[in-house]
């Protein structure tokens, strides 16, 4: 019988390219062997539509990229990480022999991809949420060898807590959460599990209950609040969507139950199968929000990279396959106008350059920020694009 084994990647592996689709290492060979392996490019990673509904998306996951990259010799210009662009926008462009970088398309592509489509579709659901905390519980939808990863492009997406362990190893996160149903089914006992989880769990953990488990969310919410009295922080609701029904009227029955009994400073927190549309209709009686699988499978930011410019022997020349923008572009962000240039024409009067050079000869050459900040650059933005009543995007020669 064969050994069991964890179909995982190593870092080394990828950065060697041995991640790549087939034919990118059958294309290195015929470059080789061809005398092109000196030929530079400029290849663009762009996104030319987005998912139905979405208008904006957040780039994330350049770190990751740029350690693939690292080592090889190619100049990389992008966006700040956590930057919201718009379609045919440039994100991030590399410069360099097309040999140097051509197996490590389907990786950077891979990565970018993922935290991308997480990053916006956690900044969408932080939106809709408006004031509300929102913490990411979705790890358990996602391949373990990821989860950093994933904890990373919703906490940069704008999430205010991740569930995973290793998110204070990885991230500097401190994980939120408190007790699965498995606990309270061990103990066969609500009131006993609740009264352990607090006698023995260190006191700086909120003591937050899940109030689901045996009978009604508003009889179980009372208990716990009878149970655990001032050191009860919250209560959360996970209801199965079998056995959900009309989530608003539980809410307001659990809220108006705790508060006839005096307790009006016990939270409401409502986890399980949310999305936007659910939370827009729940934010205004529910203290905190426990998002996962829409946050960890959200719709695919499609990113792509294509070649276009080729130095053919007298410079760089603009050339692209059918249906892309020939040319590398630079983005300008003057309030709520967005202006794309071509890379070398002169810039317009408004507006700074938005892709910035990152990484020269396979080094990196900026300080990466921690995803505390990208956090906060993401939510600023966030506040921006509340304020612009209309976003316009110019494409200028």
């Amino acid at each position: 019988m064969g050994k069991a084994r964890l179909y995982v990647a190593c870092p080394d592996e990828i950065k060697r390219g041995e991640t790549a689709d087939i034919y990118f290492h059958r294309t290195r060979e015929v470059i080789e062997k061809s005398g092109l392996k000196e030929r530079s490019v400029r290849a663009e990673f762009h996104v030319y539509s987005l998912p139905q509904g979405y208008e904006w998306a957040v780039f994330a996951g350049l770190e990751e990229a740029l350690a693939i990259l690292e080592g090889r010799k190619v100049t990389v210009y992008a966006l700040p990480e956590g930057t919201i662009f718009y379609p045919r926008e440039p994100l991030m462009i590399i410069e360099g022999p097309y040999y140097e970088f051509a197996d490590l398309e389907t990786a950077i592509l891979g990565v970018l991809r993922h935290a991308t489509s997480i990053a916006t579709k956690a900044a969408r659901i932080k939106l809709a949420a408006g004031d509300k905390p929102v913490f990411f519980f979705g790890l358990r939808a996602v391949h373990p060898a990821i989860a950093p990863a994933v904890d990373r492009a919703a906490y940069i997406g704008g999430v205010d807590g991740v569930a995973g362990a290793a998110a204070a190893k990885y991230l500097g996160i401190k994980p939120v959460g408190t007790m699965p149903h498995a606990l309270i089914l061990l103990f066969g006992d609500q009131r006993e599990a609740w009264k352990a989880f607090d006698k023995h769990v260190d006191p700086s953990v909120p003591r937050v209950t899940l109030v689901d488990t045996f009978y009604d969310e508003r009889v179980e919410a009372l208990m716990a609040a009878q149970t655990l009295g001032d050191k009860l922080w919250g209560v959360r609701l996970d209801t199965p969507s079998s056995r959900r029904g009309n989530m608003r009227r539980i809410v307001e029955e659990v809220r108006w139950t705790l508060d006839l009994h005096g307790y009006k400073h016990v939270k409401i927190i409502v986890s399980g199968g949310l999305d936007e549309e659910r939370i827009k209709e729940l934010r205004d009686i529910v203290d905190a929000f426990g998002v996962g699988t829409s946050i960890a499978f959200p719709p695919s930011i499609d990113i792509s990279m294509d070649l276009v410019e080729v130095d053919y022997g007298s410079g760089f020349e603009p050339i692209t396959k059918r249906g892309k923008l020939p040319g590398a572009k630079q983005l300008y962000v003057c309030g709520c106008r967005r202006i794309v240039k071509p890379w070398t024409s002169k810039p317009p009067e408004c507006g700074k350059p938005m892709l910035v050079k990152v990484m020269e000869e396979g080094r990196i050459v900026v300080d990466l920020p921690d995803v505390k900040s990208i956090r906060e650059y993401v939510l600023k933005q966030l506040d921006e694009l509340v304020r612009c009543e209309r976003v316009e995007q110019v494409f200028e020669v």
